[in-house]
């Protein structure tokens, strides 16, 4: 069995984990989507023909942490990029009650149906200029899905690129905006979602105005909602910053106010048009992290790293403070002084 080393680096901080066969993880996830893709692809073509696969020119892949306000900012960023469509919720697509019950124990929908449903509707002709996706991608496989989907997007517009069906086939253009929270923040807000929506049904029914709200089992328990942000941070984040290399990536720090976060989605929206770089350029540097980014991200890993030592080793812990205490700080005072 082979031994590999991944490192990620989660803004500016190295993690070293060791993995066992991960390239042969990560090779069958490749194939496993290529299939995926494939069949799905081969069923369009049957239903709609190569020359009806008219996808959005542009795609908004907004997600992030559960209880980020996703759902709360989308009308914001579809004023901010000129859309007028609604946008796609992918958990409100799969709502057969194996996906409901999956959903409700804060885990995830199968790849196969989400990509066959969401590719469909994402042909739908109100999403021809184009289109945002809440809560899309989640996982590894639905990367690569997208991947292959811009691929294909980009040969039909060659193909066709000398014909009348010209105007239909434009250069795909994929934006990723992460609305980034905390574990407690999410957790609190996704307990206060579901006390709302509890007081909300519960008016509804005694006064039959109104509509009920479907309340979902991680808004009312801690723990399920504690769960869900797990899923977020071990899956979901992963697989948005593999997007990060290929597509243009917005990162959102969505701590703050309502009006705070609409001003940072506003800013990142803008950046491109402000710096009046050429594309390519543009493309270029945006592999580089933002300082918010880095800063949100440091802060809460080294949280999380300074709880761990003090639990698993308390006698170094406290060894190592003292070391700070008697031979760090009188330093760090002289040159203050200084």
């Amino acid at each position: 069995m082979v031994s590999t080393t991944q490192t990620t680096d989660i803004a500016g901080d190295t993690l070293k984990i060791s993995k066992k066969t991960k390239p042969i993880v990560e090779d069958l996830e490749i194939k496993d989507a290529q299939m995926i893709f494939n069949t799905i692809w081969t069923e369009l073509e049957q239903e709609q023909g190569p020359e009806n696969l008219r996808f959005p020119k542009e795609i908004i892949l907004l997600g992030g942490a559960p209880g980020a306000g996703k759902g709360t900012h989308t009308r914001f960023v579809q004023k901010a990029r000129g859309l007028t469509c609604d946008s796609i919720v992918v958990s409100s697509l799969l709502n057969s009650p194996e996906s409901r019950r999956i959903k409700n124990s804060g885990g995830m929908v199968g790849d196969r149906e989400v990509m066959g449903i969401l590719f469909r509707k994402l042909l739908e002709k109100d999403y021809r200029d184009g289109a945002i996706l809440d809560g899309f991608p989640r996982t590894k496989v639905q990367v690569e899905c997208l991947k292959v989907l811009v691929d294909k997007m980009k040969e039909l517009r060659a193909r066709y690129y000398d014909t009348p069906l010209r105007i239909h086939f434009r250069q795909p253009t994929i934006h990723i905006m992460v609305l980034f929270v905390d574990e407690k923040t999410s957790v609190d807000r996704q307990i206060k979602r579901g006390k709302q929506i509890a007081e909300h049904n519960e008016e509804v029914k005694s006064t039959g105005i109104g509509e009920i709200i479907e309340l979902r089992a991680t808004d009312c328990d801690p723990e399920l909602a504690t769960r869900r942000y797990g899923v977020f941070k071990e899956q979901t984040w992963d697989a948005l910053q593999s997007l990060k290399q290929t597509f243009f990536y917005h990162f959102i720090n969505a701590q703050g106010s309502i009006q705070e976060v609409e001003q940072n989605i506003l800013n990142e929206v803008r950046y491109q048009s402000l710096l009046e770089l050429d594309p390519e350029t543009f493309d270029s540097l945006r592999v580089l992290p933002l300082a918010s980014e880095i800063i949100l991200h440091a802060r809460q890993d080294l949280v999380k790293r300074l709880d761990a030592y003090a639990l698993e080793h308390p006698e170094l812990f406290h060894q190592v403070i003292q070391f700070v205490q008697e031979k760090i700080l009188p330093i760090v005072f002289r040159h203050a002084i200084s």
